[in-house]
C-alpha cells in the first residue's frame, strides 16, 4: 500500500521524538520513501544520524547547510511529499503552524506543502487541555489538517492523563488508511453546485443570500482527497479551492443551470449544495435605480429549480444529492423534495438548530433516503463533509 509513497516526517522537541525511529523503520519496511525534517530543539532528543540511517536519506534541520552557500530548499521538500506528518508536535510547533509563524525549516516546509498534513501532538496533560492549544488545534483542522489525537497514559512529568503521542503503529495505520481512502472515488466525476446566486436589479444591486459556500467546498475537498475528479459550479464566494479542483464561476441561477446541465452529462455524482435564489427580477434596469419615490414595486419571476431540472434528465447510473435548508416542517419538506426532484439522498439543515445554516463553521444535518433517516450531531463543516461523502460512498457501493 505504501510502496513508492513519498512521506515527509517533521520531528519537534519532545521526549516522544525517540519513538519516530520505530515509525521510520515501519515505513521503510512498507517500501515508502521517507525524508525527515527536525527542529533544532529536536536534536536534543534524537540525533540526525539515527534518523538518516533508518530513512536512507539525509536529515534536514537548517536552511543553510554550510559556508559554501548550499541551502535546504523548503519549497522542494513541500512539493516532493505525498503526505507530511508532524510527529511529535509540541505546543510550540502547533502554535506556529496554526498562526503561520515561519521561523524554522519545518514551519517553512509546512507553509509550502501542497500535500495533506497529519499532526500528532505530544505534551503534558495540562498543556494539552489548555484553551490556547485547543484553539490552535481547531484552527489546524479548519485548514484541512488531520489531528492524530494524543493517548491517555503516564507522561514524562510523572502525571497520568491525555498527552502521550499516538504510538508509531497507530500513526502508521493512519497513513495507510489515508492512502487507502484516497482511492475511494478514483475515476469518479463529481459535480457540485455551491455558494449563493445573485440576481441583479440594476448594475449595482442584486437579490442574494448569506450562503458562504463553505459546505459545498468542504465536500469538494473531501471528494478530491479520495481520488475524485471534482468540479464546483460556484456562485460568488470568498473561498479558494485546492488546485486539483475545477471551478466554474457563475453569478445567476440561469448561469448555474446552464453549466450544471453541461457538466452533468458526464458526471457520476451530482450534489446541489448551492443556495439558489428562488426568484429574479423580470427586468434588469440598465442604469442604477434612483430613489425618487417613497415606495416602489419590484416584479419578480420564478427561477428554475436546478435539482429538479437535472433530476428530469439524470441517468440510472447517476447519483443526485440535494440539500434542504428549512425553518418549519423540516422532515415533511425534505421527504417531499427527495421525491419530486428524483434525488437519491437529501441533506437537511434546520435553522432551528443552533450553529447550523449560513455563515457558521459548523453544521447539523439529517440525511434522508427513501427508507432511511440518519441524524448527526453538531460538527465542524469539515467533519460534516466527511459524513456526507461516506454516506454517498455507501450508496454508490464505493
Amino acid at each position: 500500500m505504501l510502496q513508492g509513497k513519498k512521506i515527509l516526517l517533521g520531528v519537534t522537541g519532545s521526549i516522544a521524538a525517540y519513538k519516530i525511529t520505530f515509525l521510520v523503520r515501519e515505513l521503510i519496511k512498507n517500501k515508502a520513501e521517507v525524508k525527515v525534517i527536525m527542529t533544532t530543539s529536536a536534536l536534543d532528543f534524537i540525533t540526525p544520524l539515527t534518523l538518516a540511517t533508518l530513512s536512507k536519506n539525509p536529515v534536514h534541520f537548517e536552511f543553510v547547510k554550510n559556508k559554501n552557500g548550499e541551502w535546504t530548499n523548503h519549497v522542494d521538500l513541500g512539493l516532493w511529499a505525498d503526505i507530511f506528518i508532524v510527529a511529535p508536535a509540541t505546543a510550540n510547533t502547533i502554535s506556529k503552524l496554526a498562526n503561520g509563524i515561519c521561523d524554522n525549516l519545518l514551519s517553512a516546509v509546512y507553509l509550502s506543502a501542497r500535500c495533506p498534513v497529519m499532526i500528532a501532538p505530544a505534551m503534558d496533560l495540562d498543556m494539552y487541555q489548555h484553551a490556547a492549544v485547543h484553539s490552535n488545534l481547531q484552527r489546524l483542522i479548519s485548514y484541512n489538517n488531520k489531528i492524530i489525537d494524543a493517548n491517555f497514559g503516564e507522561l514524562a512529568s510523572g502525571l497520568i492523563g491525555k498527552g502521550r503521542m499516538a504510538e508509531p503503529l497507530e500513526i502508521l495505520f493512519q497513513i495507510q488508511s489515508f492512502f487507502n481512502l484516497s482511492h475511494t472515488f478514483l475515476g469518479k466525476k463529481i459535480v457540485i453546485t455551491a455558494g449563493p446566486t445573485y440576481e441583479y436589479l440594476d448594475p449595482v444591486r442584486f437579490i442574494g443570500n448569506l450562503s458562504t459556500g463553505k459546505m459545498g467546498y468542504s465536500i469538494a475537498e473531501n471528494f478530491a482527497a479520495k481520488g475524485a475528479d471534482v468540479t464546483i459550479i460556484s456562485g460568488p464566494v470568498q473561498i479558494k479551492a485546492s488546485p486539483n479542483i475545477k471551478i466554474i464561476s457563475v453569478t445567476s441561477a440561469l448561469e448555474m443551470l446552464k453549466n450544471a446541465k453541461k457538466e452533468a452529462k458526464n458526471a457520476d455524482i451530482i450534489l446541489f449544495t448551492a443556495a439558489v435564489a428562488d426568484y429574479r427580477p423580470k427586468e434588469i434596469a440598465i442604469n442604477k435605480i434612483k430613489k425618487n419615490t417613497e415606495s416602489t414595486t419590484l416584479e419578480l419571476i420564478k427561477n428554475p429549480d436546478i435539482a429538479f431540472e437535472i433530476g428530469k434528465i439524470k441517468t440510472k447510473n447517476q447519483l443526485t444529492i440535494g440539500f434542504a435548508l428549512e425553518t418549519e416542517n423540516e422532515q415533511e419538506n425534505a421527504l417531499k423534495k427527495l421525491s419530486t426532484k428524483n434525488l437519491d439522498l437529501i441533506i437537511l439543515n434546520s435553522l432551528n438548530d443552533k450553529g447550523a445554516g449560513f455563515s457558521h463553521d459548523t453544521n447539523k444535518i439529517t440525511i434522508f433516503e427513501k427508507n432511511k433517516i440518519t441524524k448527526f450531531e453538531l460538527k465542524s463543516k469539515k467533519e460534516v463533509a466527511n459524513d456526507i461523502v461516506e454516506a454517498i460512498a455507501k450508496k454508490n457501493n464505493c
